[in-house]
């Protein structure tokens, strides 16, 4: 089975890695504040392109390492899209601003220096386990979006 499961994410990311669809969002399967943004993304990914990995799977883990991020620090965020991987407040910025519509106009936060948005980032990430709490175990997708998430 972890053979299988190697092959499946080395050719997910062989294709993200060409910069073709779909693009992946990397998150922290047991924060509830996470799994939330997720159900946010669900609702407002009108196309339904948007793909999901939980970071204690083994599609997740492997797109933070191949992207230089540490797969066991859960301040890990990534977003990969076209082949670019996009972490922290930009992350969020890109991700809300493929929404399209008057989500670009969130997306133009950017213009914000990244430093003062990935330091409002890091609060939050910190110290999401005590505002928002967690679960025991990783978000369970239901069926009907199931398709969506990699592992």
């Amino acid at each position: 089975m972890a053979v299988v499961t190697a092959v499946v994410t080395a050719a997910v990311m062989a294709v993200i890695d060409r910069g073709a669809q779909p693009p992946v969002l990397v998150f922290d399967g047991v924060c509830l504040l996470c799994s939330a943004w997720v159900a946010f993304v669900l609702r407002h990914d009108r196309s339904g392109c948007i793909r999901f990995a939980a970071m204690q799977s083994s599609a997740g883990r492997n797109l933070l390492q191949a992207h230089g991020l540490d797969a066991d620090d859960p301040l890990s965020f990534l977003f990969v899209s076209e082949g670019r991987a996009h972490t922290q407040s930009d992350a969020i910025l890109r991700l809300v601003g493929s929404f399209g519509g008057a989500w670009r106009f969130v997306a133009m936060l950017r213009v914000l220096p990244a430093f003062l948005r990935d330091a409002l980032y890091s609060l939050i990430a910190r110290n999401r386990y005590r505002w928002f709490g967690r679960r025991d175990h990783c978000l369970m997708p239901d069926a009907a979006v199931r398709a969506r998430f990699l592992d």
